[in-house]
This record gives structure tokens, C-alpha cells and sequence, in this order.
């Protein structure tokens, strides 16, 4: 079985970083990505989906310290459904992205002006001019990214 998602989008507010009674470190940011489509008249729509994502240890560092509002950003993680009660008792479900890798792939949407990020602590590559699509042999046409 699998369970992996990839997201290409664009945070929709600063991550908020916290800490469990462990003191692991956990961030949380929300994502928003474009699906543009022609409805049946030939009509150019744009919808944008939200989504909750959760970062981890040294990924919720990261996040913590470099996903701002409208920074635009390359998720790859696994879904997870959670439920919780809040304070009225009344029950929540939520799905969201935990994340197992983050990449900066450019500046903010909102042209925020966000310090260099050096993710090589992550101790993953993260090269920020690499393109996480390249396969070998495999051409990616600029009209399979939405925006």
C-alpha cells in the first residue's frame, strides 16, 4: 500500500511552531493550491484547495523558521486523519499533510523579502534550483504545473 502526496502551492500564512510536552518540535502552515480548468462554455475557472500541513522535529524547525505567507513551496508527505473534541465537547475530523519533505522553489507570491534558506541541515539535499519533476528522459511542458 501507499500513501503519499506531493504539493506544489503556496502558504497561506506564517507556520506556527510549537512544541509537545516532550519538547518535540511540531509546525503547522496551511497550503493553497490552483486547479485551472474550462468549464463546458470554454470558460477559464480557477479553484483553490486548502490544506493542512503538519511538519515534524528538524522539518517543523525548518518550517518554523522559513514557511511564511506566500512563500511557494514543494510538500511531499503521507495523509492523516485525526479527530479531536474542543472545548464545547463537540467531535472534529481533520485530514491533513504530514510532511517529509520541504523545498523553497522560489520568492513569495507576495514578494515577502525572506532570508536565503540553507535546508542542507536538514540532512537531505535541498537544492533549490533542482526541479523535483526531473526524471531522466522525461520532458515536464510548462502546462502540467497550474500556475
Amino acid at each position: 500500500m501507499l500513501n503519499k502526496v506531493i504539493l506544489i502551492g503556496y502558504a497561506g500564512a506564517d507556520s506556527e511552531m510549537k512544541f509537545t510536552a516532550a519538547g518535540i518540535p511540531v509546525a503547522n502552515f496551511s497550503l493553497a493550491v490552483k486547479e485551472v480548468y474550462k468549464n463546458g462554455g470554454g470558460e477559464k475557472k480557477t479553484n483553490t484547495l486548502w490544506i493542512r500541513c503538519v511538519a515534524w522535529r528538524r522539518w517543523a524547525e525548518i518550517a518554523g523558521e522559513f514557511v511564511t505567507k506566500g512563500k511557494f513551496l514543494f510538500i511531499e508527505g503521507r495523509l492523516q486523519l485525526r479527530s479531536y473534541e474542543d472545548r464545547e465537547g463537540k467531535k472534529h475530523d481533520v485530514t491533513e499533510v504530514v510532511v517529509t519533505l520541504l523545498r523553497l522553489l522560489g520568492p513569495a507570491k507576495n514578494g515577502n523579502g525572506a532570508k536565503p534558506a540553507d535546508l542542507s541541515k536538514a540532512g537531505e539535499s535541498a537544492d533549490e534550483s533542482e526541479n523535483p519533476f526531473d526524471e531522466p528522459g522525461r520532458e515536464t511542458p510548462d502546462q502540467e504545473i497550474p500556475f
